[in-house]
C-alpha cells in the first residue's frame, strides 16, 4: 500500500500535533512525504486557500492519503484520511486568532466530511465530530496518541517545590488560573511551553517561564513537581496528562472533558474556571497513574492508524 502523508505541520509547531506526527512517521515510513510553506502569513494564505483545497485535492500519487490534522482537500480523488485532534476552533473560537477562527470553521467541515475515514484520538472527539461536524460514527475511528519512552519515572528530577503547567501559551490552556491558584498557596508555578497568542503571558513573582524545553529536560520537570497542573478549558487529548503519570508526577486537570478520558480516573479532576477549586486539587494530588499511562504507546497507535489506512483504501 503506497500512503502519502501531510508532514506540513513540522514546519508549524513542535507541540502535540508535531510529536503526534514525528511518531507515526518514525513507524509508518509512508512512501511519499508531502508539505507546502512555512509559518510566514504570506505562505499560511497560499496554504489555505490553494494548495489543501485545491492543490491537495488533484493529488493522485498514492493509493491512500493522510492529513494528521484538519486540513486537507476538499474534494479527494483518492481515499484519504483525516486525523481530528480536537475542534477547540469550533467551540471556543474566541480563544484563536482572527484568521483561524475566520477560516477553519469555514472549510474544517467540508475537509472531515470529504475524508473516506476520520481518525479522532479521544472517544470525546469523535463524539465532537459527530455533533459538530456532521460526520457518521461509522466513519469515525478512535486512535489515541502514545507516550514516548523518555518518559518513565526513572531518571533525574529538578529540584525545588513547584507546581509545573504544560503547553503553549494560548488562552484555553488556562494558565492565568493556574498561576493563580499555586499564588493563593504560596508555590512557584513553572511554565514549560512555547510563546502563542492571545496575550497570554507566564508571569508572577512566583511564576518561572521555561519556554520550549526538549524531552529530557521535560521529563526532569515532571519528575521533580509536586503535581502537574493543566486544567485545560477544551483539549481533544491532553498529551502531558499522560506524559506527566508516566514520569511519576500527580495530575490535577479538568473535569468532563477529553483529559478525564485519558487520565482514567488517576488524576484529580477539578473545575477549570473555580480557582479554589484549581488550588484545592493542587493540595490532594496523588500519583498512581504509572501503569495507566504505559497502556498508551505509539507502537500501537501506529498500529491502529495503519488499520485505518488499510480499510480507507480497501
Amino acid at each position: 500500500m503506497r500512503v502519502a502523508v501531510d508532514v506540513t505541520p513540522l514546519r508549524l509547531t513542535r507541540a502535540g500535533t508535531a510529536r503526534y506526527l514525528r511518531n507515526l512517521l518514525e513507524r509508518v515510513q509512508p512512501e511519499q512525504r508531502l508539505a507546502f510553506g512555512g509559518a510566514g502569513r504570506v505562505a499560511v494564505l497560499a496554504r489555505e486557500l490553494w494548495w489543501y483545497p485545491l492543490e491537495l485535492s488533484r493529488f493522485r500519487g498514492g493509493d491512500v492519503l493522510h492529513c494528521p490534522t484538519y486540513y486537507g482537500p476538499l474534494r479527494p480523488r483518492i481515499p484519504t484520511v483525516v486525523t481530528v485532534h480536537d475542534l477547540a476552533v469550533l467551540r471556543h473560537p474566541e480563544t484563536f486568532p482572527r484568521w483561524t477562527r475566520t477560516y477553519a470553521p469555514r472549510a474544517v467541515p467540508h475537509v472531515v466530511r470529504a475524508a473516506t475515514r476520520v481518525i479522532a484520538v479521544s472517544e470525546f472527539t469523535a463524539g465532537e465530530a459527530e455533533r459538530l461536524l456532521g460526520v457518521p460514527r461509522d466513519r469515525i475511528r478512535v486512535v489515541p496518541n502514545g507516550v514516548e519512552a523518555v518518559f518513565t519515572s526513572e531518571g533525574p528530577r529538578a529540584d525545588g517545590d513547584y507546581v509545573l503547567a504544560v503547553g503553549t501559551l494560548e488562552p484555553r490552556k488556562n494558565l492565568a488560573r493556574t498561576i493563580e491558584a499555586a499564588g493563593r498557596l504560596g508555590i512557584e508555578v513553572r511554565v514549560a511551553g512555547a510563546r502563542g497568542w492571545g496575550g497570554v503571558e507566564a508571569r508572577g513573582s512566583h511564576v518561572t517561564w521555561l519556554g520550549d524545553v526538549g524531552d529530557d529536560e521535560l521529563a526532569r520537570l515532571y519528575r521533580g513537581a509536586r503535581c502537574v497542573v493543566y486544567p485545560s478549558l477544551y483539549e481533544g487529548f491532553g498529551i502531558p496528562v499522560l506524559e506527566a503519570m508516566a514520569c511519576g508526577a500527580p495530575v490535577v486537570t479538568s473535569r468532563g472533558g477529553a483529559t478525564e478520558e485519558v487520565a482514567g480516573g488517576h488524576a484529580t479532576l477539578v473545575d477549570p474556571y473555580d480557582v479554589a477549586s484549581i488550588a484545592a486539587g493542587i493540595e490532594s494530588a496523588r500519583a498512581d497513574g504509572v501503569e495507566h499511562a504505559r497502556s498508551f504507546t505509539w507502537d500501537e497507535t501506529a498500529r491502529r492508524t495503519v488499520a485505518v489506512y488499510e480499510e480507507a483504501a480497501a
